[in-house]
């Protein structure tokens, strides 16, 4: 099968719809041959902060000599980001090649009268294979939504469960209350497996702990975000102290993200106590080097521009410490595209107040995108100052023509659409424009 076949078929199953549970998850890999039982996960569950905890963890296992796969989505650019090893995405040929061996099998389910696998489904059984045929030391998995029903939960040989922060998201499907939503997430837990946990309100750390008494894991253990200190942010990096470990670089940027690499480090000591061999230089090393596409990532200097995908309530407030602590008393200019079953709704009430303008987008031929004059219409209650833009690349154009050289544009909300944020500023850099659009 070719990448473009692959692409259309992937595209076609979507149309059979969603079955709830793991029975067709189960099947599916058990026509393939369970190539899941071979490997060994880090499984990662939780509302925001999987991304940046899976990359630190991902990185620090492959500097220190381990073979590593990584699941993950959504992906801001391409497809093929979804399946990687050793922090590469895999090529087109091998998308072909793996949707075709389990596409033969996906399609006789449906002709035995069995529920079709979803995409998801698909593509949680591609990357098993993958992993299983490369033989990788370690896969971090990062669960699609949830955690209890979701299609990486098949898995039997978890060595930690990772929690990031739960907040309210998904409601439809996980439940209105954030016990609800967390009982969802502590699905992935695992007997005889340890859970690491970032920390969490009173109400989730209790959901946790009850699930891992339950499912008889090896025992629980929780982030202490007043380990975290003397925190320095600068553009180029962030330092952080975390308990006896001093002077922790990274680069990527944002408040949050000491709270999302203390957690990974947490995590990589408990592989250590498991007696994984395990250097702090390299893991010092890899966290340094280590990047994640959109999560307060700058993409120009001249005016600075910068892109985060905080879609939900609590990744905007996270998001507005970040703006007032970086860029007090700065000029700022907002780019927004959200999806409709999101709460905007909070995310503009947490973020909108500190903009001097607005520029509201929609993700072309995406049904979940809100219509950027929906959006400009909800923006307008917190401020006035909202243009609607047609195209990704206009509220790009528009961004530039509205800023100065102390400006800063800072574009957020849904991933989906944040890709092509990228890519257009990266466009006009190539053709040379100035700030000003010529």
């Amino acid at each position: 099968m070719k990448y473009q076949e692959a692409m259309d078929y992937i595209d076609a199953c979507a149309g059979y719809g969603i079955v709830p549970g793991l029975d067709s998850i189960r099947e599916l890999l058990n026509r393939i041959g369970n190539p899941q039982d071979s490997l060994k996960f880090i499984h990662i569950a939780g509302t925001n902060g999987k991304g940046s905890t899976l990359a630190f963890i991902s990185d620090a296992l492959t500097e220190n000599g381990y073979k590593v796969g990584r699941y993950v989505s959504p992906t801001i650019f391409e497809y093929r980001e979804r399946f990687q090893i050793q922090g590469k995405s895999i090529s087109k040929a091998e998308i072909g090649r793996l949707m075709e061996t389990v596409a033969v099998h996906a399609d006789a389910m449906a002709e035995e009268g069995l529920a079709h696998p979803t995409p998801f489904e698909i593509e949680t059984a591609m990357a098993f294979l993958l992993f299983s045929q490369k033989n990788c030391d370690f896969v971090v998995l990062e669960a699609g939504m949830g955690g209890l029903l979701d299609a990486t939960n098949v898995i039997k040989n978890t060595v930690v469960s990772v929690i990031t922060n739960i907040s309210r998201d998904h409601m439809t499907y996980l439940g209105e209350t954030i016990e609800e939503i967390a009982y969802h997430k502590a699905g992935i837990i695992k007997e005889n497996t340890f859970v690491v946990s970032a920390q969490q309100v009173d109400g989730v750390k209790g959901v946790l702990e009850h699930e891992s008494r339950g499912k008889k894991a090896s025992g629980i253990i929780f982030l202490d975000n007043n380990d975290i200190k003397k925190e320095k942010f600068e553009l180029s990096k962030t330092t952080f102290n975390y308990k006896d470990n001093k002077k922790i670089e990274i680069s990527l940027l944002g408040t949050y993200q000491t709270k999302n690499a203390a957690l990974a480090w947490l995590v990589l000591e408990k592989l250590a106590d498991l007696g994984y061999l395990l250097c702090e230089e390299k893991i010092r090393k890899a966290f340094f080097k280590t990047t994640w596409p959109a999560r307060f990532q700058v993409i120009d200097k001249k005016p600075l521009f910068l892109v985060d995908g905080a879609h939900n309530a609590a990744a905007a407030k996270e998001l507005r410490k970040s703006i007032q602590f970086y860029f007090t008393n700065k000029r700022i200019i907002y780019i927004i595209g959200v999806f409709r079953d999101k709460e905007y709704e909070q995310v503009i009430e947490n973020t909108c107040d500190l903009a001097s303008h607005i520029i509201t987008v929609a993700k072309k031929n995406n049904s979940r995108a809100l219509s950027a004059l929906e959006l400009a219409q909800a923006v307008s209650i917190v401020n006035s100052m909202v243009t609607v833009a047609d195209s990704v690349e206009e509220a790009v154009e528009l961004s530039y023509l509205l800023a100065d050289k102390d400006t800063v544009i800072l574009a957020f909300g849904s991933l989906a659409y944040l890709g092509d944020c990228i890519e257009a500023v990266r466009n006009r850099k190539e053709m040379g424009k100035d700030t000003h659009g010529r």
